[in-house]
C-alpha cells in the first residue's frame, strides 16, 4: 500500500459520527447544519438539458472536454471577472467537480519533499492532496484577528523557500472570508519572488449578499496587473454551490496555459473524462445567470432570519460571503454533542476542519453551520439553538 496514505487524518464527517454514536438525540426532528450540500431546487432546464442528452451516453468523452463548453467557460469568466480575454483552447480544462480536481491538482503540480500552504482550518482536501503528493502540508492559521483569512505574514521564509503550491479559498469555508485585490497582489509578489503556484478555490464566489459587491477572483487581479497569461495562477470553480448541482459533478480549472497543458497530461492517464450529457447540461447552467440571483436571494434571507434570532444568544456574524456561519462557542465540540442531544441539531466541530499549528488549533473554539435546508428548517434550528443556548 502507499505508505503516505497512513498520514491521512479520518475525514471530518468520520470524526463527527464517532462524536455522536452514543447519543440518544431529543425526540425532536433531526436537522443537519453540518454538510455543506446545497438543498434548493436544481435549476430545471439543466435537468432538461441532461435528459436530452443521455443518448451521447454512447460516445467516450475526451478529457479536454468539448469546445462549446470550454467556449461557455471562457465566456462567463470574461463576464464575470470582467477578463479581456480568456483562450478557451489552452486556459479552460473542465473537471469532474472540484474535489476531484483540488486533490488531483497537487498530484501534477507538486514534487516529493516539497512543501505546500494552506489555509487552516481548511478544505480537507488540500491536506489529504498534498500528503499523497509527498509533499509537506504547512497550515497557516484563520483567526478572528486577521478576519479570518489566513495570517500570511507569519510564514516563515524557508516556508516560502520550500512552498511549490499555495492553496488558498476565497471565499473561505469554512469562515466565508475573502481575500481582496491587495491580498492576492501580494501573493502574486511572493509567488513571483518564490517561484510557486498559487491553487485558488473559489467555489463559494457566486454566493454573496451584494449584488453590486460580488467577490474578487484571481483571474481579475491578474488582469488589473496585465498579467494576461495568469502566470502560475489556477482558479476552480463549480456548478455545486452556484448552481444547487452537486450531484452533477461538474466544475472547471482555469489561468496558466503552460501548468494545464501539463495537468491535462496528467488527466489523459487520470482517466477522469467528464460524460457529454453532463458537458452540455454543464453548458447551460454557465450560460444563464438568473437562477444564480435566485440562489443568492433564498440565502440571504435565510441568513437574514436566522441571525435575527441569534442575535445576542450566540457570538456569531454574517460571513463575506458563501452559505456558512463559523459561530464562537468555547468548546466546539462539546457545543456539537450537547446540541445534538438537546435538539438533535447536527453541526460541526471546527476543530474538525484545522490542524495543530503554532501552538494552537484555530477552530477549536468554533462550530461550522451550513445554511443548507429550507428556510422553515433553519428558522427552526435557530430557535432551537438560542434555546439551548439560553
Amino acid at each position: 500500500m502507499n505508505p503516505y496514505l497512513d498520514q491521512l487524518q479520518p475525514y471530518p464527517f468520520t470524526k463527527l459520527a464517532a462524536l455522536k454514536k452514543d447519543l440518544i438525540p431529543a425526540e425532536k426532528s433531526h436537522i443537519a447544519l453540518s454538510i455543506g450540500e446545497p438543498k434548493h431546487t436544481p435549476p430545471e432546464f439543466v435537468r432538461d438539458e441532461l435528459i436530452e442528452n443521455l443518448d451521447k451516453l454512447a460516445a467516450y468523452p475526451v478529457t479536454k472536454g468539448i469546445d462549446p463548453l470550454r467556449e461557455a467557460i471562457a465566456d462567463w469568466l470574461c463576464q464575470r471577472f470582467r477578463l479581456g480575454s480568456v483562450c478557451a483552447e489552452t486556459q479552460v480544462l473542465p473537471v469532474n467537480g472540484t474535489r476531484e480536481a483540488l486533490f488531483a491538482f497537487a498530484q501534477a503540480v507538486v514534487s516529493p519533499g516539497s512543501r505546500v500552504l494552506m489555509p487552516n482550518p481548511f478544505y480537507q482536501i488540500y491536506e489529504g492532496a498534498a500528503l499523497l503528493a509527498g509533499a509537506s502540508p504547512h497550515f497557516i492559521n484563520c483567526c478572528a484577528t486577521t478576519g479570518f483569512k489566513p495570517d500570511f505574514a507569519s510564514v516563515p521564509e524557508q516556508a516560502w523557500r520550500d512552498c511549490e503550491l499555495l492553496y488558498i479559498c476565497t471565499p473561505g469555508n469554512p469562515t466565508g472570508a475573502l481575500l481582496d485585490a491587495e491580498d492576492l497582489k501580494e501573493l502574486l509578489e511572493l509567488a513571483d519572488r518564490y517561484d510557486f503556484t498559487i491553487a485558488s478555490d473559489e467555489c463559494y464566489s457566486e454566493l454573496y449578499f451584494d449584488e453590486d459587491s460580488p467577490p474578487v477572483g484571481l483571474l481579475q487581479v491578474c488582469e488589473q496587473l496585465g498579467r494576461t497569461d495568469f502566470r502560475r495562477c489556477v482558479v476552480f470553480h463549480s456548478l455545486s454551490k452556484r448552481s444547487n448541482l452537486p450531484g452533477l459533478r461538474s466544475g472547471f480549472v482555469a489561468g496558466d496555459a503552460q501548468i494545464l497543458e501539463k495537468f491535462l497530461l496528467y488527466r489523459t492517464y487520470h482517466g477522469c473524462a467528464m460524460p457529454l450529457p453532463t458537458q452540455y447540461a454543464s453548458i447551460a447552467a454557465w450560460q444563464d445567470e438568473q437562477h444564480v440571483r435566485h440562489n443568492r436571494a433564498l440565502y440571504r434571507e435565510k441568513f437574514a432570519s436566522v441571525l435575527e434570532i441569534l442575535d445576542g444568544c450566540l457570538d456569531v456574524q454574517q460571513p463575506q460571503a458563501s452559505f456558512y456561519l463559523w459561530p464562537r462557542v468555547g468548546d466546539g465540540e462539546q457545543f456539537a454533542r450537547e446540541l445534538f442531544r438537546q435538539q438533535n441539531i447536527t453541526v460541526l466541530p471546527g476543530a474538525f476542519l484545522a490542524r495543530e499549528a503554532d501552538g494552537t488549533n484555530p477552530g477549536r473554539e468554533y462550530v461550522r453551520m451550513a445554511l443548507v435546508a429550507t428556510l422553515e428548517e433553519c428558522v427552526e434550528a435557530a430557535r432551537r439553538i438560542k434555546e439551548f443556548c439560553q
